[in-house]
């Protein structure tokens, strides 16, 4: 028996995100069908990160264990030939048995991207928010600075959330622009279910001028979820990957 390192990419647009559902297809579903049939065993996988309906990823990880005498590196060129074209494995390698992605110590990144133009492009639906009105990146990046460092997030999570701590370290937190797209880029070493997109929704109005960028100290005292912004769509967020340390 050995274990399988894969680092997933995928077009979440058309599934019900990342973990295993009743009432929907998911990437680890798709995974799981695609590395039973070409191992000739059961397989279920384990991911990093079990990202949400309609959010993106170039560098999500997961790990499964197999009996099969196929060359680790060898697994992702035969994978690909099995999963639809919105899902890619980018690698495949074999890892110590006791390895566990979510387990190590790891800087994640992601990325939330907003087309802030006035009208829609068509070819950047599935991978932006669509915004019209104006926005300010310097007010934005003013604001993302006070997220950086160890602070309590739960004003940035969404309400009934499993995490035993709401404490996140953010590395580091920039708002740019290129053309039309503001993009907000987050490192830290985990968040909260649905925090960069609750970020993302309060940087917005804040870029909007309907806040101050100071703000969002008062919102991270308050930790309180009904003072952040609204949680801003899926469509806008990628996971960039993992980097760990």
């Amino acid at each position: 028996m050995k274990r399988i390192k894969l680092v997933v990419s995928y077009d979440g647009t058309n599934y019900h995100g990342w973990q295993i559902q009743p009432n929907g297809v998911t990437i680890e579903e798709k995974l799981n069908q695609a590395l039973t049939d070409l191992l000739g065993e059961p397989i279920r996988v384990d991911g990093a990160s079990r990202t949400d309906a309609g959010v993106h990823s170039l560098g999500n990880m997961a790990i499964f264990d197999t009996k099969t005498r196929i060359p680790a590196e060898k697994i992702s060129f035969a994978l690909n030939q099995r999963l639809p074209a919105d899902i890619v494995i980018q690698e495949s390698c074999e890892v110590d048995r006791d390895w566990h992605p979510r387990h190590c110590d790891s800087r994640k990144t992601y990325e939330y991207r907003i087309l802030n133009r006035t009208f829609p492009l068509p070819t950047r639906r599935l991978d932006t928010y669509f915004y019209h009105y104006a926005l300010d990146v310097d007010r934005m990046q003013e604001a993302a600075q006070l997220l950086e460092g160890t602070h309590d997030f739960k004003s940035f999570c969404s309400v009934g959330t499993e995490a035993k701590t709401t404490v996140r370290t953010i590395y580091t937190c920039d708002v740019s622009r290129e053309d039309d797209i503001i993009t907000i880029r987050i490192c830290g070493s985990g968040f909260l279910y649905n925090m960069v997109r609750i970020i993302a929704g309060t940087l917005i109005p804040i870029g909007a001028g309907q806040m101050e960028p100071e703000e969002i100290l008062r919102i991270l005292e308050a930790r309180d979820r009904a003072v952040a912004g609204p949680t801003a769509p899926a469509c806008g967020l990628t996971m960039i990957g993992i980097e760990y340390i």
